[in-house]
């Protein structure tokens, strides 16, 4: 894998050897969050920001977390308190922070390829954390690393993504991410919820959820993003729960040791069931679990690496300047 500058795309990752090396780092900052002290020193000195101009918490709090037990410093950009109210650009806005002494970007926007636009100002490393309908790669990368978890591997493994497809940039990440080490994908939605072209996808379509369920390992639930719609292109939420939905009907026919999966947040009772979110078969609260762990592990690659990709001991051995203080007095 060639040294990385950027994350702006799955495929900055290289294929499955690139992918594969972020699992096998996440596996030792795991390690690291699982201590009583999830701290370790191998970003001091580094500052990462985050400039989100849609609202999260799941992503944002995770970017924060994993800086913060890499010992970077850290600096929040909230667009109702910043100059953009005032009319500031994103390259005014991106210059600015670059100005402060940033190491790393973390970005989220509502526009399709303004992390790569932000990438192009300014000389810190860029980390999309989602940008309009096209990506969202620390996501995917979390998602591969909980079914390795849950499952042992991808390769050979069915995939079935269901919901809003066409508004998803977590699906078009997870598609290729999936795809690069070994697994089917098929995407189950209504057709007015799938891309209106669907070239270069490797994947197969199905419009019958019942149908699809008792061939797959994976179900992975997609919200109805109804923020980024400008029709209605279901007749009702009823009528999607009632064809798409995961019921408690529809999870049971489900294979013995399928899992369950949603990137959040979830519309409870649209498309998925209460009941079923809360099985032991969902992965929900591991997938959050395990983003700061990943994340952790992007941020080491963008830098803390330098040419040697494996942490050193050195490099996730306690810091010896943190004073020692109970776990629930340890910063998030």
């Amino acid at each position: 894998m060639a040294p990385l500058r950027h994350l702006l795309s799955i495929e900055d990752l290289g294929g499955a050897a690139g992918i594969e090396e972020v699992l096998r780092l996440t596996d030792s900052f795991v390690e690291v969050s699982e201590r009583a002290i999830p701290r370790v020193p191998a970003l001091r000195g580094k500052t990462v920001a985050s400039l989100f101009y849609e609202d999260s918490t799941r992503t944002r709090l995770s970017f924060e977390a994993a800086a913060k037990r890499l010992s970077a410093d850290t600096m929040s950009f909230s667009v109702s308190s910043s100059s953009v109210k005032k009319g500031e650009s994103l390259r005014d806005t991106a210059l600015t922070i670059e100005a402060m002494g940033v190491d790393a970007i973390v970005v989220r926007h509502s526009s399709s390829g303004a992390p790569q636009r932000v990438a192009s100002w300014v000389g810190a490393s860029v980390v999309n954390a989602g940008d309009g309908w096209h990506e969202h790669p620390t996501q995917a990368l979390l998602d591969l690393y909980t079914i390795r978890q849950r499952l042992g591997g991808l390769d050979g493994r069915h995939i079935a993504v269901v919901g809003d497809v066409k508004h998803s940039r977590v699906a078009r990440s997870d598609v290729l991410a999936f795809t690069a080490l070994g697994a089917t994908v098929t995407l189950v939605a209504p057709g007015t919820l799938l891309p209106p072209d669907l070239t270069g996808w490797p994947v197969e379509t199905s419009h019958d959820l019942d149908a699809v369920l008792p061939n797959v390992d994976v179900v992975y639930l997609l919200r109805m993003q109804r923020e980024r719609m400008t029709e209605a292109l279901v007749p009702s939420l009823r009528e999607y729960t009632a064809r798409f939905g995961l019921t408690v009907r529809r999870a049971g026919r489900l294979a013995d040791g399928a899992i369950v999966m949603h990137p959040g947040p979830m519309n409870r009772g649209v498309e998925i069931a209460p009941e079923v979110a809360d099985l032991p078969a969902s992965t929900i609260v591991d997938q959050v679990r395990n983003g700061v762990a990943v994340r952790m592990a992007v941020l080491y690659l963008l830098l803390g690496a330098g040419t040697d990709r494996v942490p050193t001991t050195d490099a996730l051995a306690l810091d010896p300047e943190e004073p020692l203080r109970r776990p629930a007095e340890v910063d998030a």
